[in-house]
């Protein structure tokens, strides 16, 4: 374990992180379209990201508490440390890529959640019109629009902002 490792579980995060910004985008672009009966797919589709995200994570928060202690730092020492302790040599500007990489990803995703969020809250949902089968349609589409702006909301990555030491959504 060292600073190449860390590298490389930061590359396999902002890739997830740009596949989560990719599924959020074919949501809202679907949800612009009147698409409203793929809602449950295009959710499924994020929650999938979501969840090997936090895997990413976990492999990130191994590797940097590997480099913390090598450097000299607390195992939950976030990147900006990581990078101020860094020895001189490539390093620095390695993790400093990274760190602004990762920030402008996140303020990408924040927007596109967002406009996402927005987008859903606003649905038409249709009327039952007491027809059964209407109204179980009507009922289904209320669950997956709860199920879809719950998922959205979880794509914001608040831990990982946290990681970065500073608030991603400022620069």
């Amino acid at each position: 374990m060292g600073a190449g490792d860390l590298s490389a579980a930061l590359w396999q995060e902002r890739r997830q992180l740009e596949l989560l910004l990719f599924r959020l985008e074919t949501q809202r672009l679907h949800l612009a379209a009147g698409n409203i009966e793929w809602l449950s797919f295009t959710a499924s589709e994020v929650e999938s990201v979501l969840d090997r995200l936090r895997f990413e994570a976990l492999a990130r928060n191994v590797e940097s508490a590997a480099v913390a202690a090598e450097w000299g730092l607390p195992a939950q020492a976030t990147l900006i440390e990581l990078i101020a302790a860094a020895p001189p040599g490539a390093w620095p500007d390695v993790l400093r890529d990274h760190l602004d990489g990762l920030r402008a990803l996140l303020v990408r995703l924040g927007d596109t959640a967002a406009a996402s969020e927005r987008m859903i809250l606003g649905l038409e949902l249709p009327a039952g019109k007491g027809d059964p089968a209407a109204m179980v349609e009507q009922l289904t589409m209320a669950g997956n629009v709860e199920r879809a702006l719950s998922i959205t909301r979880r794509a914001a990555q608040p831990l990982l902002m946290q990681y970065l030491g500073d608030d991603a959504n400022s620069h």
